[in-house]
């Protein structure tokens, strides 16, 4: 069978109408998403976050997202981007400005969930990091983005890497 790849995922596709009401992870994996394209944005265009935050509240509907996690990703990673970009370097063999912009992004957002978000295990960042660059990044990029974060864990999460690894 040949495939054309129109079975893959696209986070624009109209949701079925037998869906139900989505999950709190369904509704941050959305907010993920956005908040991808929109960091992404942010990265290429230097718009004003505001801006951007508008554009995506106008252009997109957010009745399956969290739209207030949406919100603390796009002014949280900006507001830590130096602290962020200061631990991925090591986890890196390329120099930030040599990275895939997609990658950029995702690689910042996993790094502020780290970071900033102890709620969120560090299993489900490397998971939604590694989704978002299926989805959004280059063919093999998601390969990288694992490595990264794998790196990434045990240095900004060490006691949780530790317990669940025993």
């Amino acid at each position: 069978m040949i495939s054309d790849e129109s079975d893959r995922f696209n986070p624009r596709d109209p949701k079925p109408a037998d869906a139900g009401k989505p999950s709190k992870s369904a509704k941050r994996r959305e907010a993920r998403q956005l908040a991808t394209q929109a960091l992404y944005q942010w990265h290429m265009a230097k718009q004003s976050l505001n801006e951007i935050e508008a554009q995506f509240r106008v252009d997109n509907d957010f009745t399956d997202v969290d739209g207030a996690y949406f919100r603390e990703i796009l002014h949280g990673v900006p507001v830590k981007k130096a602290e962020i970009d200061e631990a991925l370097k090591p986890c890196l063999d390329l120099a930030l400005e040599e990275l895939d912009p997609v990658e950029l992004a995702v690689l910042r957002l996993s790094t502020w969930e780290f970071m900033m978000r102890a709620d969120v295990p560090y299993r489900v960042v490397i998971n939604e990091g590694v989704e978002l660059a299926k989805v959004f990044g280059a063919t093999d990029g998601h390969k990288f983005v694992n490595g990264v974060l794998d790196k990434l864990a045990p240095r900004l999460r060490e006691a949780e890497v530790k317990a669940f690894k025993r």
